[in-house]
């Protein structure tokens, strides 16, 4: 049978019990619903019940995280509040939550270099929110060596993560935004934290890193971005999806299943006309309901152990077009301004090689200075780690402006 339907995996994290969504009979979410869809079970310091000022990238709270959400190796960890811009449905301000960690020891006279860290799939519900449920051992292993090596670490959770309303998954708008506020809003403390800035992520959060440079110039000129570092980037080329299906037999069991259960999400928050119970099977509508409570990791779980494949999931004549959500998960321009490094496992399956070479050829057209590396053997979770002796080179180099090796000329395939 023949199915249109797949998406891309990107990353992982914990589990959370927000309130339980209550849909009709046959799964259909009302108004109210698709706007606050994954709301709940998070602490009341991610509310703002006072009137919000006018002006993004203001912080609004800030606390000292449990010693359980600290990073290894930081001398101070901070859970944030600030205000951003609705990426999606308008200007208005809205709040976003995020944390910030700083190194051990004395700060430079500069202060530290600020790394701005972008978190791969968590799911769309409150409770997967980092700042609130930390970071799983291989990431915190990734951050505290960039902790090691003098950066502090700023981190959104991204629009409607953590925050009321619903996280528009994959969108990159939204998620540029969070970003660029939360610097606006660390750099206007008394911390010592310096002007210049990388921003580094990991599969989802390396499409939103690659946009928060694509989105810097216009909305947030004043921040001193000096480089972007993306490992397991997705890319929607109409060549990169041919490589993504000749990778998603539709037969196989397949725990990346759940990333099109958080894609559907977003098609039913941007499309008031969209209803994915017009296109998923009965019953497995209630299982992709679940996304409103269940993080990333268990989502995964509960697919493999169910053996839904894709000819499961979806109706065979629902004719759904999943590339209808792909112009919110793309990028303004590729003309980033600073350079670009895209580290590629040649063992991932969740964002195939393919798929990251035809963004690397794209950021060369247009003009890029990149610094590609692909790591044998290594999947799309495994390479974050392997690739960091090679990221933390180009961040020295990117932060001092020079000694970037563009690589545009000997890129793979």
């Amino acid at each position: 049978m023949k199915r249109q339907i797949f998406l891309v995996g990107l990353l992982i994290v914990v589990v959370g019990c927000p309130a339980e969504l209550s849909a009709s009979s046959d799964g259909q979410l009302s108004k109210d619903q698709r706007l606050t869809l994954g709301d709940g079970g998070v602490s009341q310091f991610y509310s703002f019940t006072e009137t919000l000022p006018d002006s993004v990238g203001v912080l609004l709270k800030r606390e000292v995280l449990d010693e359980h959400l600290s990073l290894p190796g930081s001398g101070e960890n901070f859970r944030l509040l600030y205000t951003s811009t609705d990426g999606i449905k308008g200007p208005a301000p809205i709040v976003v939550s995020g944390a910030l960690f700083l190194p051990q020891g004395p700060a430079p006279s500069e202060g530290w270099p600020l790394l701005l860290w972008s978190h791969g799939t968590v799911g769309i519900a409150d409770v997967c929110a980092p700042s609130w449920t930390g970071y799983v051992p291989f990431h915190r292993e990734h951050l505290s060596q960039w902790l090691e090596q003098g950066f502090a670490i700023a981190a959104s959770d991204y629009q409607g993560l953590g925050t009321p309303g619903i996280h528009p998954y994959l969108a990159t708008q939204p998620a540029a935004y969070s970003n660029l506020d939360l610097v606006r809003a660390i750099q206007t403390t008394e911390l010592p934290i310096s002007k210049q800035v990388l921003v580094a992520g990991q599969s989802q959060g390396a499409s939103a890193a690659i946009a928060t440079a694509g989105y810097w110039r216009d909305y947030a000129p004043e921040v001193d971005l000096r480089g972007v570092i993306s490992t397991g980037v997705p890319y929607f080329s109409k060549e990169a999806i041919t490589a993504l299906r000749a990778s998603r037999p539709r037969d196989v069991v397949d725990p990346k299943l759940g990333y099109n259960f958080l894609v559907l999400t977003l098609l039913e928050y941007v499309d008031s006309e969209f209803d994915a119970a017009d296109h998923l099977r009965p019953d497995v509508l209630a299982i992709a309901r679940d996304v409103a409570s269940v993080c990333n990791r268990p989502m995964r779980q509960r697919i493999g152990e169910l053996q839904l494949t894709y000819n499961d999931a979806f109706k065979e004549e629902s004719g759904l077009q999943i590339e209808n959500a792909y112009r919110y998960m793309g990028f303004p321009t590729l003309e980033l301004g600073v350079p670009l490094f895209v580290g590629t496992g040649l063992a991932d399956v969740d964002t195939p090689p393919r798929m990251q070479f035809q963004l690397e050829k794209a950021a060369c057209t247009a003009g890029n200075v990149v610094s590609a590396h692909t790591y044998e053997g290594f999947d799309h979770l495994t390479m974050l780690n392997e690739s960091q002796k090679d990221s933390t080179q180009f961040a020295k180099q990117a932060l001092a402006q020079q000694g970037v090796i563009n690589r545009c000329d000997t890129l793979p395939f």
